[in-house]
């Protein structure tokens, strides 16, 4: 009985030991102020997308289309969507 509270013993001075070491560290240097979350969602070196581009977008969505196969609709539908704009300027 006197082993197992000597190793109880032990293993209490152990944790305290390790807890004082942990609880010893610097904190995280303070955090800077949160911009508005607009401003991280708007990126400014891109261009505003075209009409085209969102109603070919908003086409997608209504068809549901994903991954590879949205982005060759999409190319496909900005081709047509530019081929139709030139079309009547004949």
């Amino acid at each position: 009985m006197m082993k197992m509270t000597s190793r109880a013993a032990a293993t209490a001075i152990a944790s305290l030991l390790m807890m004082s070491v942990a609880l010893a560290q610097t904190p995280a240097p303070a955090a800077k102020t949160a911009a508005p979350a607009a401003d991280k969602m708007a990126p400014t070196d891109k261009k505003p997308r075209s009409a085209a581009s969102l109603e070919c977008s908003k086409e997608a969505d209504t068809k549901g289309i994903h991954g590879k196969e949205r982005k060759k609709f999409m190319s496909d539908c900005k081709k047509a969507a530019k081929d139709a704009a030139a079309a009547p300027a004949k």
